[in-house]
């Protein structure tokens, strides 16, 4: 935002030029500041133009103009940042556009609610990736041959796959709404070691294991890009920070799905022998 009593117009009428007029009362220390915040970035090209770019400055008093002042940016194609995956990148951008929310929710767009086409492509996302994830598959096939069949190899994908779609659900509302990252991963590991107090010792490894292989090949490109296209539109959040602490919450969920899955299981263990001693 501007200082105050600076306003600011810009006009892209000419091809090739953006213009950036400031005007108002203020001081000469605002408007410097004011000439400082000035920015431009273009990030959904596929392309990089290396061309060199020219910025000028001219001040006027109303009467008099002073001297231009200007400055040339050189691009360096080495530090060019191409998108980790562009579908992930350019789908968080686009649902999280105030053109796009507001035509799909009527209240204010500083709601939360207002994202819940992020969440729902969050969580989409989350799902099919891990599904397809090659390192969670391996240790998928590993553990029903160890377990001897008894844990089936869609049912582990499966579980772990709900636990990074609703990672992901938690992760893009920490972003929108702009909680702490580290109360929600604390908080995470405090109830992963919950359930590791309670759960049987034979699979707390497989769990463990459960969460590292989730952050593979496949899912953390499309994950970390998801987090840095929603933080860089989301205004005030750290693209670095929020976008790959996407990855943290994917790498903690499928922890906790598959100690509760297990728990389920001994619960309806229990339950069924239960029935059997009092039928019998």
């Amino acid at each position: 935002s501007l200082p105050a009593g600076i306003m600011g117009t810009v006009d892209t009428s000419v091809a090739g030029v953006v213009t950036i007029t400031l005007e108002g009362t203020a001081t000469k220390a605002d408007y410097e500041a004011a000439i400082a915040g000035i920015t431009f970035s273009n990030p959904l090209i596929d392309t990089l133009d290396t061309m060199d770019r020219m910025v000028t400055v001219v001040v006027t008093d109303g009467d008099n103009l002073s001297n231009t002042a200007t400055a040339v940016i050189h691009i360096n194609p080495n530090v060019w940042h191409q998108p980790l995956f562009p579908l992930g990148e350019l789908m968080a951008r686009q649902l999280s556009q105030p053109e796009f929310v507001s035509k799909y929710y009527s209240g204010s767009l500083s709601d939360w609610q207002a994202y819940y086409w992020i969440y729902i492509f969050a969580a989409l996302i989350g799902f099919s990736t891990t599904i397809a994830e090659p390192a969670l598959y391996a240790v998928a096939v590993k553990a029903n041959k160890v377990s001897g069949g008894t844990i089936g190899t869609f049912y582990l994908r499966f579980v772990v796959a709900v636990g990074v779609a609703f990672a992901l659900v938690v992760g893009t509302y920490r972003i929108v709404v702009g909680d702490s990252l580290a109360t929600y991963i604390m908080a995470g590991y405090i109830l992963v070691v919950i359930q590791t107090i309670f759960v049987k010792k034979d699979i707390v490894a497989l769990a463990y294991d459960s969460g590292g292989v989730t952050t593979s090949t496949v899912t953390v490109p499309i994950v970390a890009a998801l987090g840095l296209g929603l933080a860089s539109v989301v205004p005030g959040r750290n693209p670095a920070l929020d976008g790959f602490g996407l990855i943290a919450f994917a790498s903690v969920f499928p922890m906790i799905t598959v100690l509760g899955y297990a728990q389920i299981l001994d619960l309806i263990r229990f339950l069924n022998k239960f029935k059997k001693q009092i039928s019998s």
